[in-house]
Formats: structure tokens, sequence, C-alpha cells
């Protein structure tokens, strides 16, 4: 089974939205069996807390589940778990890559370089800017290439 954990600041804006999009990217595509999908973020103070307000309304609209969803702090652990750690931004991804280590197995990648045609390098935090349809739109745009992506690992 191959596995994805997308990382954020606090695990209740941009990495639960990607979990839960990116969830019913490989539901569409029947790899539910093949994959598994979770998220984290790289501060504890949210812990066991559901995605945010924006977050749940944003998916709501779209018609995306978000059921189950807490936020959870990523650990050293993770580095072994997980096939691919994906971070929404810079420090995200700097954050990550000192908890899990430089030995760890999964590959540690910044969300955005899977669309690089959109021109930005970290996906904004809707926690400060208030701007959840924009990291919708960019979420969307970069979980779809992701699956793309996988379902050629896995088939």
């Amino acid at each position: 089974m191959y596995s994805v954990m997308f990382v954020c600041l606090g695990n209740i804006c941009r990495s639960p939205m990607a979990e839960a999009v990116f969830r019913a990217k490989i539901r569409e595509r029947g790899l539910e069996s093949q994959v598994r999908v979770a998220s984290a973020g790289t501060g504890n103070w949210h812990i066991g807390k559901p995605p945010h307000e924006g977050t749940r309304k944003i998916l709501d609209r779209h018609e995306i589940s978000w059921d189950g969803l807490t936020a959870s702090c990523i650990t050293e652990e993770d580095g072994e778990k997980f096939d691919l750690i994906v971070a929404m931004d810079r420090r995200n991804e700097s954050d990550i890559r000192a908890v899990i280590g430089e030995d760890a197995r999964a590959e540690v990648i910044r969300f955005l370089s899977l669309v690089p045609e959109l021109g930005v390098e970290d996906v904004p935090d809707p926690f400060f800017t208030g701007n959840f349809e924009e990291v919708y739109e960019m979420v969307t745009a970069g979980c779809e290439r992701l699956a793309e992506q996988v379902e050629h690992r896995v088939r």
C-alpha cells in the first residue's frame, strides 16, 4: 500500500483540506484499498480538534467529506510509516525534515512542486489570510496531479 501524508503548521486548515480532497481523488479512481492518506501539523496546539470552520465550509460546499479528520502532530515515526510526506510550504518542509531526520524512508516534497505552472512555491495559510477559496483551488490542482502520479505507481 502506498502512503501519503500532508503536513501544514497546525493541521486544521491546509493539510486536512488536502487530505480530504486527495481522498476524494483516490476514491474517484477506485484506489482506496491501495493508498493510505493522512495529515498532520508541525505544531501541537490543535491536537484532537476538527478542521478549521473555513476548511469545513469549503469542503462542504464542494461536497467533500471531512468526517473523522482531527488534528495531529507529525512524529519521527511518520518518516518511516509514509512513502511520501507533502509539505504545504517551505517552513513546513524544513520542520518536517528536522522531525523525521535525514535517514527517513519517506520522500519529502513541497505541495506546489506538483503544479509549477501556478507560479507559486508555498500554499498560503488561510488561518492568517482567510482566503480558503484560493487555497482550495491550489489544493485541488495539486491533489489532481498527485492522484495521477500515485495511480501510475500503484497500478
